[in-house]
């Protein structure tokens, strides 16, 4: 797991897995969003399975997909609902970080 700060608020980084969650969790995050669809890749784990355990650890968590049209409207909505309704830090996950990166900034004219 490679987890790269944008800011206090905010991280990112790639797929994550079901056993990760602990160490998110240590690691001081309060909410996670995957903004990677579902079935991308054979070997990922579904938003579903991880959910379940972000659920059990405490852990706030949506599922915002951001998948071949690139960021959406409805994603930087989205993110910026989940931004002020979830608790932080927060990390972003998708295959390489770079989705749950581009939905943040765009969400930083919305909330300034």
């Amino acid at each position: 797991m490679d987890i790269r700060q944008i800011n206090d608020e905010y991280s990112v980084s790639g797929q994550i897995t079901i056993e990760d969650l602990d160490e998110i969790k240590a690691l001081g995050f309060k909410s996670i969003v995957c903004h990677r669809p579902d079935f991308e890749a054979p070997d990922q784990p579904t938003f579903d399975a991880i959910a379940a355990r972000a659920q059990e650890l405490g852990l706030d968590f949506a599922h915002i997909p951001v998948g071949p049209m690139g960021v959406t409207a409805d994603a930087v909505t989205r993110m910026v609902d989940a931004l002020d309704e979830f608790e932080r830090p927060m990390l972003g996950y998708c295959r390489s970080g770079a989705r749950s990166t581009a939905v943040y900034q765009q969400t930083q004219h919305i909330r300034s």
